[in-house]
């Protein structure tokens, strides 16, 4: 839990567990089952399962049996980042991954594809894909190997900079590829529909929507083609993801899909929070450079600017003494600090890294404005002395 004498504006790296999902998962505590077993105690369990995966599809507007649970969003995208398909009992060939520049480490690591069978394909100064530069890397792939497969983010995490899938989407197939997208910060802060062109495939994680660490989802478009399981064993999830589901854990991860399905409509009053601060920020310190502010789409919670002549880090740790939780970037490399890949993929220059202030839907106006006037202090104490 959030303490309450502090100012949680990290969303990006974690949401705080939503109530209701905490009742969920307490609730499906008191279920001692095996959700494979067939009495009474298990298939009460198995309905907990099957409740979280209706739930989570219907997040993203797709089928239920399109959902393959997994311990997270790495996981989902180690399954799915493979050059080993299948379709029904015939094997299907990904000869080389193509991975956007500015993606999740996650993604960058390239999965189960050797560096060798991997390819970057760039952003442009403002985060974009350089669509492009992705036809001309696709249209010169050898299919006489295999497939291509892309992955690419739906909105970066640093930067909240929203990717035309649509438009990606269209280039991949238009060269006989298969798309991965990566929706973790996506998902719930803006309206997900899997029924229109976008990708073959999404990911999603539970503790980024305000459930439960340890729970995430591979989704697919449709069930004709998927990857070889990672992990193999007892045949759970359908035979693409062995292993003994956790009722506790989906329930929460369920219950939290299902809240921010339904509140989709309230990110507007979090985008204008995001803009007072965003604003307030650029008065205080006009010298202040934002990424990703001039964006066509950028995510409602999102902003990510930098002080020349301040590191992050430093940034950072004052406001973390002032009571106030923010990043300096991505979350997920064991707490290490660095300059961002993401920056670097933007082809901004050697730089002092940035701050990442990610919101959520229960911040506050009186919060912001607390924020205004410590950015304030840590701004007038960072000036050179006359």
């Amino acid at each position: 839990m959030v303490s309450k004498s502090r100012i949680y504006l990290d969303y990006n790296a974690s949401a705080p567990l939503l109530p209701k999902a905490r009742e969920a998962m307490l609730a499906a505590m008191e279920i001692d089952a095996n959700p494979s077993s067939v009495h009474a105690e298990g298939r009460a369990a198995r309905s907990i399962v099957k409740k979280a995966r209706r739930q989570v599809a219907a997040l993203v507007n797709t089928k239920d049996d399109h959902v393959v649970f997994t311990s997270g969003a790495t996981e989902a995208a180690v399954l799915a980042l493979t050059p080993h398909y299948s379709m029904g009992r015939a094997p299907v060939t990904m000869s080389r991954l193509y991975v956007c520049a500015a993606d999740h480490p996650c993604t960058l690591e390239g999965g189960q594809f050797p560096e060798a069978d991997r390819t970057l394909f760039p952003v442009k100064r403002d985060g974009l894909v350089d669509l492009d530069q992705l036809n001309a890397l696709l249209s010169q792939h050898d299919h006489s190997a295999g497939l291509p497969l892309i992955v690419c983010h739906y909105a970066n995490n640093e930067t909240g900079v929203i990717q035309p899938v649509e438009e990606i989407s269209r280039i991949v197939k238009a060269n006989r590829g298969v798309f991965v997208l990566d929706a973790v910060q996506a998902a719930g802060r803006i309206k997900i529909d899997m029924a229109k062109p976008m990708a073959d495939y999404l990911i999603v994680s539970s503790h980024k929507i305000g459930g439960p660490k340890g729970a995430g989802a591979l989704i697919a478009h449709a069930d004709l083609m998927m990857p070889m399981p990672l992990i193999r064993g007892g045949g759970q999830e359908r035979g693409h993801r062995s292993g003994t589901e956790s009722p506790v854990n989906l329930a929460g991860f369920g219950a939290a899909a299902s809240i921010m399905a339904d509140a989709l409509a309230d990110w507007d009053a979090v985008a204008a929070r995001r803009d007072r601060l965003e604003a307030a920020i650029a008065v205080i310190a006009p010298h202040a450079i934002f990424y990703g502010r001039n964006t066509p789409e950028r995510l409602p919670n999102t902003l990510f600017f930098g002080l020349p002549g301040m590191k992050a880090e430093t940034l950072q740790i004052a406001f973390d003494l002032a009571g106030v939780s923010v990043s300096p970037g991505s979350a997920c490399s064991s707490g290490k600090v660095g300059q961002s890949h993401v920056l670097n993929a933007m082809g901004v220059p050697s730089n002092d890294g940035a701050i990442r202030i990610s919101l959520g839907l229960h911040n506050t106006d009186d919060e912001i404005a607390k924020v205004i006037d410590i950015f304030g202090e840590i701004a007038a104490r960072a000036k050179p002395a006359a």
